[in-house]
C-alpha cells in the first residue's frame, strides 16, 4: 500500500505560516505537496524538508486556478492517497467599500472563499470512496466578525468559515473530518515582519504577535483526533490578546 501524503495549498516564506506547516507534517511522515503561486518560494521550503530527511515534492499553484488545484491533487494522489489536505490560502486585504473596485473584491474572494471550495471538492472526490482524510481551513478574525475597513476580507473569511462547516456536515457522515482555525490575531511570521514592521514590532513587545509552530500543533492535533471526538473549529490567540 502507497505511503500516505498531504498538500498545504498556500506556502510563502520559509518563515511562514504554510512553510511551518508543510514542515511539520513532514515530520508526522507524510510526504507533503508544497504548494503556492511563486516556485521559487515552495521550492527553498521543500527542498528543507528534504535535506532534513523528509519527503516533500514542490508544486507551483494557484488556488484561484480550477486547473492548477485539480492537477495539484491528482498530483498529490498519484503519489499516495491523500491523508491531510490543508487550505492556507488568503491574505488580508484591507479597503474600505466606499473607494474599492469590484475586481479588488472579487479578488479577495477568490483567493479566500472561490478557491478553498474547489480544493474542498476535489478533497471530498478523493477522500470520500475511502471514507478517511482530514481537510482543514485557515480562518482569521475576520472569519467571526465584519469590520470597519475590511468588507472584502471580511466577507469572504467569512464566507469561507461558511463553506468549511457546510462540508463539515456533508463529509463528516463519509469519515473525513473537516475543521477550520480561527487565527486571532498577528502571525509571528515574515509576512508581518516585512510588511508592517512598526506594527509587528509593538505587538511583539506587548507580546500579542502568534507564534508559528504553536498554530501548527493545533493542525496537527485536529488531523489526529479521534473520530468520536472531532473538532470543527478551533481558535488561537496568545495568552493577552483581546478578545
Amino acid at each position: 500500500m502507497k505511503r500516505q501524503t498531504a498538500i498545504v495549498l498556500g506556502v510563502g516564506p520559509e518563515n511562514g505560516l504554510g512553510a511551518t506547516l508543510s514542515r511539520q507534517v513532514a515530520e508526522e511522515g507524510l510526504h507533503v505537496f508544497v504548494a503556492g503561486r511563486t516556485l521559487a518560494k515552495v521550492q527553498a521550503v521543500a527542498n528543507a524538508i528534504n535535506w532534513a530527511g523528509g519527503e516533500a515534492t514542490a508544486v507551483d499553484s494557484d488556488a484561484t486556478n480550477e486547473e492548477d488545484v485539480v492537477t495539484l491533487w491528482r498530483a498529490a494522489e498519484a503519489e499516495g492517497p491523500v491523508g491531510l489536505a490543508i487550505y492556507n490560502a488568503g491574505n488580508n486585504m484591507p479597503g474600505g467599500v466606499e473607494g474599492m473596485e469590484a475586481d479588488y473584491f472579487e479578488r479577495c474572494w477568490r483567493v479566500c472563499c472561490f478557491g478553498a471550495f474547489v480544493f474542498a471538492r476535489e478533497a471530498a472526490r478523493h477522500m470520500s470512496p475511502r471514507e478517511d482524510g482530514t481537510l482543514l481551513f485557515t480562518g482569521a478574525s475576520a472569519s467571526m466578525r465584519g469590520r470597519a475597513g475590511f468588507a472584502a476580507f471580511s466577507s469572504a473569511k467569512g464566507a469561507l468559515r461558511n463553506l468549511a462547516q457546510s462540508t463539515a456536515k456533508e463529509l463528516g457522515p463519509k469519515g473525513i473530518h473537516v475543521g477550520h482555525v480561527v487565527i486571532d490575531g498577528g502571525i509571528d511570521g515574515e509576512k508581518l515582519h516585512r510588511g508592517l514592521p512598526d506594527y509587528a514590532a509593538q505587538r511583539a513587545q506587548e507580546g500579542r504577535l502568534i507564534d508559528l509552530g504553536g498554530i501548527a500543533e493545533v493542525y496537527l492535533g485536529l488531523h489526529r483526533q479521534r473520530r468520536a471526538a472531532w473538532t470543527f473549529e478551533a481558535d488561537v490567540r496568545t495568552h493577552n490578546e483581546p478578545w
